[in-house]
């Protein structure tokens, strides 16, 4: 009995010692969770940047378009283009850009204030220089805020010179107006407005150049 007993005590002991492991092969499949999710990100993050440059690239045409609003009307009332300026009558000329359109004002509660800076060398200076520096601001991507800042002071200017919310002139006849509040000239103050808080300048302009300027980069207001 003994013997047997240990004989078979060596069986277990053997085939304890040769009883195969069973181990993992080393051989793992790709976690498509994680690629998957990298993917998602990435895509994500392409499709923001694609919207954010579509959106600087729509600003910056508009500014242009602004710009050259501005600077048409400047080279017009200065050479007499035939346009709102009639040949021969340009600011070269000896002709005067606000006496026509000041001078004309028949609405309003500004109506004497008008009639009196009609034609003043100062206004006339005033208006010329503004255009002009409007224009070139927007064109160039520089200086938006300025620019925003004078574009909405003419712009309401000229709209109280036509007073929209009014029905009739003073003559009595009909004023004409579409609209009483909102004309082209609130529409461009709020352009205006929009180019500069969104630095439009940085795509299609010198935006980014002037704002590393050390006097624009110590006065924000100058961007």
């Amino acid at each position: 009995m003994s013997g047997s007993n240990r004989s078979s005590s060596e069986g277990i002991t053997v085939m304890a010692v040769h009883q195969p492991t069973h181990r993992g092969s080393g051989f793992h499949l790709p976690s498509f969770r994680r690629n998957h999710a990298a993917s998602v990100q990435e895509s994500a993050e392409s499709a923001e940047a694609g919207t954010f440059t579509a959106r600087a690239y729509v600003f910056a045409s508009v500014r242009v378009l602004m710009g050259f609003v501005f600077l048409w009307a400047f080279l017009d009332k200065t050479f007499g283009f035939g346009y709102a300026t009639a040949s021969g009558k340009g600011w070269v000329d000896g002709g005067s850009p606000t006496e026509g359109f000041l001078g004309h004002v028949a609405v309003g509660p500004m109506e004497s204030v008008f009639h009196a800076w009609a034609g003043a060398a100062w206004a006339d200076w005033l208006f010329m220089l503004g255009l002009l520096g409007i224009g070139l601001a927007l064109t160039a991507g520089v200086a938006l805020r300025p620019a925003a800042l004078a574009g909405t002071v003419m712009m309401a200017l000229m709209w109280v010179a036509e007073w929209p919310p009014a029905k009739h002139l003073s003559d009595g006849s009909a004023s004409m107006s579409t609209n009483p509040f909102v004309d082209y000239h609130l529409v461009y103050a709020v352009v205006l407005i929009a180019l500069a808080v969104v630095s439009a300048g940085d795509a299609f302009g010198l935006g980014r150049l002037w704002a590393r300027l050390p006097l624009v980069r110590d006065h924000g207001w100058l961007r």
